[in-house]
């Protein structure tokens, strides 16, 4: 399964990792590398925890297009 993750610094210099697609999905890391890791770690997680509850393990993402 492939998902899309956003990277981001926070005050600290940590790379907060986030999955869009997975509600309440984050985590971070010290380099790209290890956020990219952790949040593969943490999406394992909470796919693993919706489907035990019977959720969706996705909502839906989608592209829109505003002027610039």
């Amino acid at each position: 399964m492939k998902l899309l993750v956003t990277l981001e610094p926070d005050e600290t210099g940590m790379l907060v990792a986030e999955c869009p697609s997975i509600p309440g999905c984050v985590s971070q890391g010290r380099t790209e590398a290890e956020a990219l890791d952790n949040i593969r770690e943490a999406i394992a997680g909470c796919l693993e925890a919706r489907a035990a509850n019977g959720m969706p393990l996705t909502i839906e993402i989608r592209e829109v297009e505003v002027p610039a």
